[in-house]
């Protein structure tokens, strides 16, 4: 018999440590080391790979370059989060909140893939709650199998058998391997299960999709080092109150990293959304102050996204300062450019600022759309609503030029707008060729107020 260890984990980081500590000494949390006991048994893996002789070390010129076959899917948004497709031998976490669409966007994948073999593992649910899905959503795919098991080594029995050519995981958090003695969910299993599924994705060079839980702080459950493990990391967002998800790329080894695929979520699955800028600009019948159109970008792909602000007297002795979708220290700091430079005192007034569609935006090139908004609330008079906005705004208050502005004149050019206000700093303004949009260019904050009110 071997001797039990016993282990303690830092369940932010991951880090390892031999004994109990309150602060942990590598992320500086408290309080968040936990016991496991850890039983290695003989083996490493329950993922029996070939004997390969031992790598040797190559210059970079002696490497023999590998022509990149992707897998490409019915699916063009997820195409387009992965960089152009699926990479055989690639480990991809997804990861989003309780209901969101994870195993659905995946199933519907599965199903939709043809003359391809998908082994679906199931740890959550049993194959006739699956089925009932596969129905609503579609049934397609005859080479989709589902497996309703939680022990890797029991898995990859049956993918040695199967030989899939894509495997799925639902979800990593509910595996578990008899190499560690410990419960389904701890930070060891979650560790060492997706380490076996990593051997076992480059070794046979089969795409593995791990699906990922979330803690209430919003991040993927588990070690820190799972999301270092994995080739991609995808996190499902959306409001439970719309109907629209975003699927959001934080890391792509084969790929772009700020990429963006926007899902519709119907009754029979998710429906891809190829124009997303008419569903995050809302139609309206009568102009209303405190609302404009921002230029964006997420990725390589344009987005005209709608900005409300409402700036009220504040009832209370401090004025509120409420974001959504927004960065709120950034919206102060407009605040401040606005007081300092232009003369306007909001020490007085409460500013609540809104991005229309459910979405959060980090692109700086909303800051002048942003500003537009609170000015038109702040003076109770509406914009046109045939003008948009895209500039990033300096704190001496400068309009900054912005990239690709060519694409972003290109995208308001073909929603019908009329007039686009940039940055006078930004080179080939007037790129846009034989497109029906006047480019008017402002240097200053103070520019833009004589020219909008």
């Amino acid at each position: 018999m071997s001797k039990v260890k016993t282990v303690f984990y830092c369940s932010n980081c991951g880090a390892q440590s031999s004994k109990w500590i309150g602060k942990c000494p590598s992320c500086g949390e408290w309080n968040t080391y936990t016991e496991e006991v850890i039983e290695r048994e003989k083996g490493t893996s329950s993922w029996k790979k070939k004997e390969n002789p031992t790598a040797k070390p190559k210059t970079v010129q002696e490497i023999k370059p590998i022509p990149e076959e992707r897998i490409v899917t019915h699916d063009s948004e997820l195409n387009r989060v992965l960089g152009g497709g699926i990479v055989p031998g690639s480990l991809i976490l997804i990861g989003g909140e309780p209901g969101i669409g994870k195993s659905t966007l995946l199933l519907q994948l599965a199903l939709r893939l043809e003359k391809i073999k998908v082994l679906y593992v199931s740890g959550e649910e049993s194959d006739h709650q699956i089925r009932m899905r596969a129905e609503r959503i579609g049934v397609k795919n005859s080479e989709c199998y589902i497996l309703p098991e939680t022990s890797t080594a029991l898995v990859f029995r049956h993918i040695q058998d199967l030989q899939p050519q894509i495997v799925i995981v639902d979800s990593i958090q509910t595996m578990q391997t008899e190499l560690v003695d410990s419960t389904a969910g701890s930070i060891s299993q979650i560790r060492e299960c997706a380490g076996e599924f990593q051997r076992y994705a480059k070794e046979s060079g089969v795409p593995v999709f791990l699906i990922g839980h979330i803690t209430k702080e919003g991040v993927i459950a588990g070690p820190k080092i799972l999301e270092h493990m994995v080739d991609t990391v995808l996190q499902f967002e959306g409001d439970r109150h719309y109907s629209y998800r975003i699927l959001r790329t934080q890391k792509n080894r084969f790929g772009s990293a700020s990429e963006l695929g926007i899902y519709e979520m119907q009754g029979e699955g998710l429906r891809e959304v190829t124009n997303p800028s008419e569903i995050l600009i809302t139609q309206r019948e009568e102009m209303l102050s405190g609302i404009s159109i921002a230029a964006t970008l997420e990725g390589m792909r344009p987005l005209l996204v709608e900005t409300q602000a409402l700036v009220t007297q504040a009832v209370y002795g401090t004025p509120q300062r409420t974001t959504t979708g927004f960065d709120g220290q950034r919206m102060r700091m407009l605040l401040a450019v606005l007081e300092k430079r232009c003369g306007f005192f909001f020490g007085v007034k409460d500013v609540f600022l809104n991005i229309a569609g459910g979405i959060s935006v980090e692109d700086p090139a909303i800051d002048l759309s942003v500003i537009a908004s609170i000015l038109s609330s702040y003076e109770d008079k509406p914009l046109p609503p045939n003008i948009c906005f895209s500039g990033e705004i300096g704190l001496s208050g400068e309009i900054r030029a912005v990239n690709r502005i060519e694409q972003r004149i290109s995208e308001a050019a073909k929603l019908g707008f009329e007039k686009i206000f940039v940055s006078g700093y930004n080179k080939k303004i007037n790129g846009s060729g034989k497109s029906r949009i006047e480019v008017i260019a402002v240097n200053k904050v103070e520019d833009l107020i004589r020219r909008i009110l």
